[in-house]
């Protein structure tokens, strides 16, 4: 079967270099060589995320640390910060670990704001709070800095936010930010593999995890850490994503770090511009919209033109060679989802917005 190169919001494509180094051949984790190897990329990690703590690496999806740090960091109650189908789904996962748990909900399409999380802590209740950096159901991008900016008001609340899709993508800077933790997955603006999880934990979250009794054995961020230390993970990784990771981190480093931010405003600026040209409206409030990926509003919204066949769409284009995303959730038809993330380029976004603009003539 011909390949389809994947445009939604992940997983992503992957490039054949990447590939060829997940696909290197096994060696003991326990063994020099993998230790050898985790050392290695753990500078280039705490770069990445402009830290001095550990970086840690999770053979899990990155829901796996999200339920760890529930089970790691909330004992009285925790605020779920929702505004999109993954950050409500916190909520979710937060009642499940039987914890105690409230909502500060906000309209799909709008962001978390600094004002309304300082309404909700005020109270005293919380000890924890979780939020999305980019929600990718909605194409929301949440000012983060703002928000995390609280911290110096609370700093008994343990911050933990999800970079899933922003990680690498965007300037994350976690000790100036001074939240308690930040997680990703590999399959998002990394381009890896799906498979894999990267986060990292204050000195704060780390002192809180080992006073929980009941914060589980995978997850456990005391295990990370204390195997971090001796460049180990707790449990068997998957050894070829670390090699994969490798790889990709010499690529980040080759590119630079601020050019790579760069290049995902541009070509994340070109699909606004495609869309615009189109007549079509984003979904996000104006001035939160993501930057690795584009919502597209389908009509349902003042302004844009009138609704496109959504499915048909994605079929036009998916004959082309080139697959987008139908919209998620409850804005599944009334929107759709382009991705920017991981190795794209102006150049391979034009060859996708040939084909998009070939489909658009024929609906």
């Amino acid at each position: 079967m011909a390949h389809v190169k994947l445009h939604i919001p992940g997983p992503i494509e992957v490039s054949e270099k990447t590939f060829k180094a997940f696909c290197s051949p096994m060696i003991g984790h326990r063994g020099q060589g993998f230790k050898d190897l985790y050392a290695k990329i753990q500078p280039q990690l705490q770069q990445l995320l402009y830290t001095k703590q550990l970086v840690y690496i999770s053979t899990s999806s990155a829901w796996g640390v999200m339920e760890g740090a529930i089970r790691n960091l909330v004992s009285k109650k925790v605020l779920n910060c929702m505004c999109g189908a993954f950050s409500d789904k916190w909520f979710d996962v937060a009642k499940r670990c039987g914890k105690d748990a409230e909502a500060l909900q906000v309209a799909w399409g709008s962001p978390i704001r600094a004002e309304a999380v300082d309404k909700k802590l005020a109270t005293g209740q919380f000890d924890a709070l979780t939020v999305i950096h980019n929600e990718t159901s909605t194409g929301v991008m949440s000012p983060i800095a703002e928000i995390a900016a609280l911290k110096k008001k609370y700093p008994d609340v343990m911050f933990i936010v999800d970079t899933v899709s922003s990680m690498t993508a965007v300037k994350l800077e976690f000790d100036a930010l001074s939240i308690d933790v930040m997680i990703a997955g590999t399959q998002k603006a990394f381009a890896l593999p799906p498979g894999t999880a990267i986060f990292t934990c204050s000195k704060a979250a780390l002192a809180k995890a080992a006073t929980m009794k009941d914060r589980g054995y995978y997850f456990d961020f005391v295990e990370f850490q204390k195997n971090a230390e001796q460049s180990m993970t707790p449990s068997t990784p998957s050894i070829g994503h670390v090699y994969a990771l490798a790889s990709k981190l010499e690529d980040i480093f080759a590119e630079g770090l601020e050019a790579r931010y760069a290049r995902h405003r541009k070509t994340n600026q070109m699909t606004r511009d495609w869309a615009a040209k189109h007549g079509f409206t984003l979904f996000p409030d104006k001035g939160f919209e993501s930057l690795t990926l584009t919502c597209v509003n389908n009509g349902a919204k003042p302004g844009g033109r009138a609704a496109v066949d959504v499915p048909k769409l994605q079929k036009l284009v998916k004959d082309q060679g080139f697959l987008i995303d139908g919209g998620y959730g409850k804005i599944k038809g009334t929107t759709f989802r382009v991705s920017n993330m991981g190795d794209e380029t102006e150049a391979t976004m034009s060859q996708l917005f040939a084909a998009m603009d070939k489909a658009m003539a024929q609906l």
